[in-house]
């Protein structure tokens, strides 16, 4: 199973030119994905988009894939018309279920939006996964704390459900899926690889519920993790390249970690592509 995740910021690269296929061409160069996660996709905010139905324009570029659209950010503008802004995944894989986690939003003052998680469960060749890309606030420490915690919260409700003993074998809504035999968050957390919450993402949970690792720690130990954002961007990341990106699994599927890339190189977006590979 192949996945990349990418924060595409809307298909705008650093020229300053928004182009949906680069982004597609790129991340296709990186990896033979089964999945991709792409963050901040939008559709009506016409500074972003100019009009373009980009949902509907991934889904083109990516034939055989099932495209997965769900807004973060959803509303009409002055003259009514729809807007939205969210993540968007893109399966080749069967998928199995959906899910739209709306994140938290504390009342602070501070610059801020809604943020959301979107997971969906994919059949791999070695069972169901639970794949979810997110994209965490940044403008608030506040915020991505309560953000963190709830993507863990969700984690451990998911795999307490897992065990339970109830199953319902009806063809309806109440039906009971396979457990998936692991899970996989990736996207923009919007931290550093010091900041506490990378450790709180990664921090064991009671009953023994498989935690969370970072799969380039796991795959490159100490060496540090390679830069997904501010490598050509210096107006946004004045800073210079660091590290905001990530993809976590869950530590049972820490075995089957193949590889872990980022394209250093690329500029179609202010920041990076990041691929995973696991082995059957």
């Amino acid at each position: 199973m192949k996945l990349v995740t990418w924060n595409i910021q809307w298909g705008l690269g650093c020229d300053g030119k928004v182009d949906l296929r680069r982004i597609v061409d790129t991340a296709k160069a990186l990896c033979d994905a089964d999945v991709f996660c792409f963050q901040e996709i939008s559709y009506g905010f016409a500074p972003h988009d100019a009009g373009e139905d980009q949902p509907a324009i991934l889904s083109s570029l990516l034939p055989g894939y099932t495209p997965i659209f769900r807004p973060a950010v959803e509303r009409a503008d002055p003259e009514g018309r729809h807007q939205v802004f969210g993540n968007m995944i893109l399966s080749r894989l069967p998928v199995m279920e959906i899910t739209s986690h709306m994140l938290p939003w504390p009342a602070t003052e501070c610059r801020s939006m809604q943020r959301q998680a979107l997971e969906v469960v994919v059949q791999a060749d070695f069972g169901p996964v639970r794949v979810t890309t997110c994209h965490l606030e940044y403008h608030s420490v506040e915020h991505r704390q309560a953000q963190v915690e709830h993507i863990r919260q969700v984690h451990e409700n998911h795999e307490k459900r897992g065990r339970l003993k109830y199953r319902d074998t009806s063809e309806g809504p109440y039906r009971t899926l396979a457990t998936p035999v692991g899970a996989i968050i990736c996207g923009d957390f919007n931290l550093g690889p010091d900041d506490p919450l990378h450790a709180e993402m990664r921090k064991p949970f009671e009953s023994g519920i498989p935690t969370f690792v970072d799969a380039w720690m796991v795959k490159h130990g100490d060496a540090p993790h390679a830069p997904t954002t501010g490598i050509a961007d210096f107006k946004q990341w004045p800073q210079g390249p660091h590290c905001r990106d990530y993809i976590f699994v869950s530590e049972n599927l820490s075995e089957r970690i193949e590889d872990v890339v980022v394209d250093v190189e690329t500029t179609a977006s202010d920041h990076q592509p990041v691929a995973i590979s696991l082995r059957p």
